[in-house]
């Protein structure tokens, strides 16, 4: 009996079963309906099952869910922001921890931008008011806005003229003193003018400008700081302002021209300053150089720190003549930037690359001088070109005190002088350096002394602080090793850098005495031995005291000593 084979494409039969069997010729026709078709039109066709009275009982759409009861959800403002709230005393927990991990040289805070610092600020420990506090903005511009009355410090007309008669009373020796320095020439006129932009080096408007268009632009700031004076080439003012204005900024103090002084004295500075930021020795030399390897470490560690950015920048700063152009040379092994052993070398400031990641900015030397510095200490610091100085000899006198006779005799073979005026002639008759008559040049000796003070030539250095009780220091020293280790275990490998440097690799220039080659040697040569003076002979001894030292200080216990040697010869 022959059969009559169907179509599968055609209406009924197979056309709704997806498990159908389609010849292998028809498998790809467009005509086929798909799984998904065929269950589509199903659900077209399925009916709910109802009573008498029009309620759905039963059939495919009925729901098997019980129905739960209708709700309403309580609003939250956290639907429209991403606001968290949090009580007061976790937020005084986080205000101290944050107090201490700011305070903290070695720490460095992330994703600032992230925090609300306006508001973890603790507005009842702040100095300053706040003004919405105060006066609010509806008592000075509303509708009831009120007249503010000026607060005057006189309550009368006669406390109000005490008091102009007391001001007129200070004013007057001041202008007494700009009366004679105008008048130092005898004319009074423009030589003047000249006495004063001198010591003004460093302090005009144009310098500073520079210097905080380098603040602007650097994530990392370097303080260069001469080794031989660190805290009298230490801009206050300037880490103050990056304290208070630009906390998100990085602070490193470089101590260059080490090669100057001995490696205890580096030592002890780095240990001293260390206290408050990153501190590296650095011996800037583009061939022989010490401290590069340390340096370029810890920028790679800054630039590892803010991996949003793909270049940062390392802007110098510091006093002139300090050597931060010879940092960026050293650092790129060739002469990228123009120095000279004189002050106020660099005008503007400049970009340098370092590497692909890493820009430096140079900057020109900025001073902001301490109250009631003089002169003379501007002259020894190097802020001040002696040539342009015209009584060059006058300072003379103050550098002697500064340095042992034995430098100076080794250095320029004088024997022993009495007052800088003999010193000066007998330096002029050493060196030729004699005007007609055979008359000491005091002005040209002196112009060469200060200079080769301010050069490096002259063996000097300022003596770094010494703990009165070392034991003590050891032990805090020992505990912030150990705490430093302990965070450093905690933190990820790449945010750790410690400032480990040998010290005693550093080559010294100037071949000092055995008694100032260790602190033993020199801790030692400040103490009265048997042979020496005794307690109250030096408390007898009265010697110049300009910097008021204090009575057991070193430098003046050294000064005591060699008067009551000469006086002995």
């Amino acid at each position: 009996m022959n059969s009559k084979i169907r179509n599968p494409t055609s209406k009924g039969g197979k056309i709704n079963n997806p498990k159908r069997n389609v010849p292998r010729s028809q498998k790809n026709a467009p005509s086929l309906r798909s799984r998904a078709t065929i269950k589509r039109l199903k659900m077209y066709k399925m009916k709910p099952q109802r009573n008498s009275k029009g309620k759905i009982i039963g059939g495919d759409l009925i729901s098997t869910k019980v129905d739960t009861p209708v709700v309403r959800v309580q609003p939250n403002r956290k639907w429209f922001g991403n606001t968290r709230i949090i009580g007061q005393k976790e937020l005084d927990t986080f205000r101290k921890e944050m107090g201490n991990k700011t305070n903290d040289p070695y720490t460095v805070i992330l994703r600032r931008k992230h925090l609300p610092v306006g508001l973890l600020a603790d507005h009842t420990q702040s100095s300053r008011a706040n003004i919405l506090q105060v006066e609010s903005f509806g008592h000075v511009f509303g509708k009831k806005k009120q007249r503010k009355k000026p607060k005057l410090k006189a309550n009368s007309y006669d406390s109000l003229l005490e008091r102009a008669n007391k001001a007129t009373e200070k004013y007057e020796p001041l202008a007494q003193k700009d009366s004679q320095r105008m008048d130092l020439d005898g004319d009074g006129f423009g030589d003047s003018t000249l006495y004063d932009r001198v010591f003004l080096k460093g302090q005009s408007d144009r310098i500073k400008g520079e210097v905080y268009k380098v603040i602007d632009s650097s994530d990392v700031l370097i303080q260069v700081l001469d080794a031989r004076d660190p805290l009298g080439t230490r801009g206050y003012y300037v880490e103050k302002y990056l304290k208070k204005q630009c906390q998100h900024k990085h602070l490193i103090l470089v101590l260059n021209k080490v090669d100057l002084v001995p490696t205890w004295v580096t030592a002890r500075w780095i240990k001293y300053l260390s206290q408050e930021y990153p501190t590296l020795a650095f011996h800037a030399h583009i061939s022989k150089c010490f401290g590069k390897g340390s340096l370029i470490q810890l920028l790679r560690q800054f630039s590892k720190l803010h991996p949003e950015r793909q270049k940062i920048s390392v802007g110098f700063f510091g006093y002139p003549n300090v050597g931060k152009s010879s940092i960026i040379n050293a650092l790129r092994q060739k002469v990228v930037c123009k120095v000279a052993p004189i002050p106020g070398e660099t005008k503007v400031w400049q970009y340098v690359t370092l590497t692909k990641n890493i820009y430096l900015v140079d900057c020109p030397g900025v001073v902001y001088p301490p109250p009631g510095e003089t002169n003379i200490n501007r002259i020894l610091k190097g802020v001040v070109r002696i040539e342009n100085v015209k009584d060059a000899e006058d300072y003379v006198e103050e550098l002697l005190t500064r340095i042992r006779p034995e430098y100076i005799q080794k250095t320029y073979g004088v024997g022993h002088w009495d007052g800088y005026e003999d010193f000066l002639g007998k330096f002029a008759k050493r060196y030729g350096r004699l005007r007609k008559g055979g008359e000491p040049d005091y002005h040209n000796c002196a112009t060469q002394i200060i200079n080769d003070w301010q050069r490096g030539k002259l063996p000097w250095f300022v003596c770094p602080p010494f703990e009165d009780d070392l034991a003590k220091q050891e032990a805090e020293d020992k505990k912030m090793a150990e705490d430093r280790e302990k965070m450093r275990l905690e933190e990820e490998p790449d945010m750790d850098f410690e400032s480990v440097q040998l010290v005693k690799e550093i080559v010294v220039v100037h071949d000092f005495d055995e008694k100032d080659l260790s602190e033993e040697a020199y801790c030692g040569r400040m103490k009265p031995t048997a042979s020496g003076p005794s307690a109250e002979e030096l408390e007898k001894i009265v010697v110049e005291n300009p910097l008021n030292l204090p009575s057991d200080d070193p430098l003046l216990l050294a000064a005591k000593k060699r008067k009551w040697e000469e006086q002995r010869v």
